[in-house]
């Protein structure tokens, strides 16, 4: 659902967090963000989603081949995970001056 004026909705997952997978094939593995992709709401997770992509020879790649790499996978099939590794849900709140992310499960902020 998109917001008024054309503005991109706010995500709760950013790069360099560790996520879970909660469904798919790669489910219950955990990863770190490498990428977000706000528009169509897909992030990039270390080892997760694993694609093979066939590659012709270049300059960087002189063998070409098939490279293992990872794939996009929608936002709603990972969940954050905390300080002491459980999957949770993510609320804001106002500390001092700044508005910070905490764990819904344990209530402690995520940096």
């Amino acid at each position: 659902m998109e917001r008024k004026y054309n503005k991109q909705q706010k995500l709760n997952i950013r790069k360099g967090d560790i996520v879970k997978v909660i469904s798919g094939d790669s489910r219950g593995t955990q990863g770190r963000v490498l990428d977000v992709f706000r528009k169509e709401r897909r992030v990039l997770v270390e080892g997760v989603n694993m694609v093979s992509k066939h590659t012709k020879p270049n300059a960087k790649n002189t063998q070409g081949g098939i490279v293992k790499k990872e794939a996009p996978i929608h936002i709603s099939n990972v969940m954050l995970v905390d300080g002491k590794g459980n999957a949770t849900r993510i609320g804001r709140k106002m500390e001092g001056d700044e508005l910070v992310r905490y764990s819904k499960k344990s209530g402690e902020v995520i940096k």
